[in-house]
């Protein structure tokens, strides 16, 4: 994964279908094809034959946990997690949701998880979980990173892209290679009326 060709890298992540043959001959048209042709060739084919096995475990997706136990399994389990900590009638949660959506189906390496604090009492007290949404990153079963609210996201006025999560999620090593290209100019905001602005995060 870490030694990846950057040829092999481009067709994999502009691609945009489960067809290996057809991807085989994106990387044949490739203007840089030389003596590593089939190297490449090999690389993207134990690559394709890698992220259908991940998708099958349920990488690939956006998923919701119900049970602590399940979740905590699950980031003990696999290499990278990151997990969204939320409550539906929240609308930043929602907002946060969207993003994360957008960006499953393109790290088939990390599952996404997203488990409703109303049903994780413990890891709510035991991971000091007070404001929400509250993002935390998983590397082999070990919390790297937390993202509170939209904090450090590079958000102005409550906005901030699909891009600017996946750079964070980037930098925590959660994720490995950017690859937000499609709405990463889409600014996924929410309007909060200024009533609210003060405690629409804070739940405890």
């Amino acid at each position: 994964m870490a030694n990846l060709d950057s040829h092999v890298a481009s067709v994999l992540d502009a691609a945009h279908s489960d067809d290996e043959d057809a991807l085989i001959a994106s990387l044949e048209d490739s203007p840089a094809l030389d003596a590593f042709r089939e190297q490449r060739i090999q690389q993207l084919h134990s690559e394709f034959t890698r992220a259908k096995s991940q998708k099958n475990q349920g990488f690939g997706h956006y998923t919701e946990i119900k049970e602590e136990k399940a979740l905590m399994d699950l980031t003990t389990e696999v290499k990278y997690a990151v997990v969204h900590f939320a409550k539906d009638d929240f609308a930043r949660c929602g907002v946060m949701d969207d993003h994360l959506e957008t960006l499953a189906p393109k790290h088939f390496d990390t599952r996404f998880l997203k488990m409703n604090v109303e049903n994780a009492p413990f890891l709510v007290t035991k991971l000091k979980i007070q404001v929400l949404p509250c993002i935390l990153a998983f590397v082999d079963g070990k919390s790297v990173d937390r993202i509170v609210g939209f904090e450090g996201l590079g958000y102005t006025q409550d906005t901030f892209t699909t891009k600017d999560l996946e750079a964070r999620l980037l930098a925590s090593g959660v994720v490995q290679r950017a690859k937000a290209t499609e709405n990463a100019g889409v600014r996924f905001g929410v309007k909060v009326e200024k009533r609210e602005e003060s405690d629409d995060d804070d739940w405890d």
